[in-house]
């Protein structure tokens, strides 16, 4: 199997009725734009459907490819188990609650390619969240880049779209995926941003609290900080004894 284009990657936990609009939106954006792609779905331990009907869209997406962990392990690791299972030269991923655009990702292709960054991050514009919602991701977002050093707009948002090679530079712990374009920069890495599109949540409900991880965030930041401060950061730039016809 050549190497796709793309991989479009998403954690699932519970979000049956949400999988086959996605999928169904996923193709539509990256349908006839000369591009391979696969889609690489992950199922967390969900105890509702959402595994039966990844398994029923395989008939219709061939390119859907489907991973499921033995229990329920969290988000960091349902996208770590994604990224490393990718075989794209690209990896875009994204919700699966449809708060997401899929429409966003061939102009993130374009944004990648034309400012020669190594990652395009999202930042939602109109956010269809409650404003307390809004008020503490703000917040966090502006705690975050104080202790880390970094000036991440929207942390929170996972629609987000990076090279192999610097996917693969990176290691995760539990709760680190929203700090990834830090890491990403840590790494060496070019990051920037866009505004994408952002919509109210249809079917299904949050998985995540209001402040249920404020301390948990914070104890983040500052393993994030401390990663960022002996994290190797090097290229090869030639290779002596790399092998010879």
């Amino acid at each position: 199997m050549n190497q796709p284009d793309l991989s479009v990657v998403f954690p699932v936990y519970n979000e049956e009725e949400n999988i086959p609009l996605l999928l169904r939106e996923i193709a539509a954006a990256l349908e006839g734009r000369g591009w391979t792609y696969e889609i690489v779905a992950v199922d967390d331990g969900s105890t509702d459907r959402s595994l039966a009907v990844l398994r029923e869209q395989r008939a219709r997406y061939p390119m859907l490819r489907i991973l499921a962990l033995a229990k329920n392990t969290g988000q960091t690791a349902a996208l770590d188990a994604a990224w490393h299972a990718a075989q794209g030269k690209l990896i875009v991923s994204l919700d699966a609650d449809l708060q997401n655009d899929p429409a966003d990702i061939p102009a993130m292709i374009t944004k990648l390619e034309e400012s020669g960054a190594d990652m395009v991050a999202g930042v939602r514009v109109n956010r269809r969240d409650t404003w307390s919602r809004k008020m503490q991701s703000r917040i966090g977002n502006g705690v975050r880049n104080w202790i880390t050093g970094d000036d991440i707009t929207d942390t929170g948002c996972s629609l987000k779209l990076v090279k192999r090679e610097a996917i693969d530079r990176v290691r995760l712990f539990t709760g680190m995926h929203r700090f990834l374009p830090t890491l990403v920069r840590y790494a060496g890495y070019r990051v920037v941003e866009m505004p994408v599109n952002h919509r109210p949540r249809q079917f299904g409900q949050s998985k995540y609290g209001a402040m249920n991880r404020a301390f948990r965030g914070l104890a983040d930041c500052f393993a994030v900080r401390w990663m960022g401060k002996r994290m190797l950061n090097y290229r090869v730039a030639e290779d002596g004894n790399a092998a010879r016809e």
